[in-house]
């Protein structure tokens, strides 16, 4: 791996770190009921990229979240083999989804607005 694609994969790994945080937010808020894991990764898998292909690496954001309070989790059991924690954002947890999304948003913007002059 040359030094431009091993700064290319931090990059990826940075901008992985909140905006998985910030989907999984997304997801369980427009789930409707609580999620287990595995259907959590499946929602997001089908946005295109935002866990590419590390399904592990869900579940230390789901434990984050779930400590800062803005998921809880209950465990039942499951007919196909062992107990499942499903997952559920929390009213803190809908404020963090508004908040975070908002300065996405205008990260997102600001971000877009300087690479317009600088690809052009």
């Amino acid at each position: 791996m040359n030094e431009v694609d091993g700064s290319l994969k931090k990059f990826q790994k940075e901008l992985s770190t909140g905006t998985v945080s910030l989907a999984l937010l997304a997801v369980l808020a427009q789930a409707g009921e609580p999620l287990y894991g595995y259907l959590i990764a499946k929602r997001m898998e089908r946005l295109d990229g935002v866990l590419s292909g590390k399904q592990s690496a869900l579940y230390p954001v789901l434990r984050n979240l779930e400590a800062a309070g803005l998921l809880e989790s209950f465990i039942e059991p499951s007919d196909a083999g062992p107990p499942r924690r499903y997952y559920r954002i929390t009213g803190p947890g809908r404020q963090a989804l508004q908040q975070w999304a908002a300065a996405w948003g205008a990260t997102r913007d600001s971000v877009d607005t300087v690479l317009k002059g600088a690809l052009q």
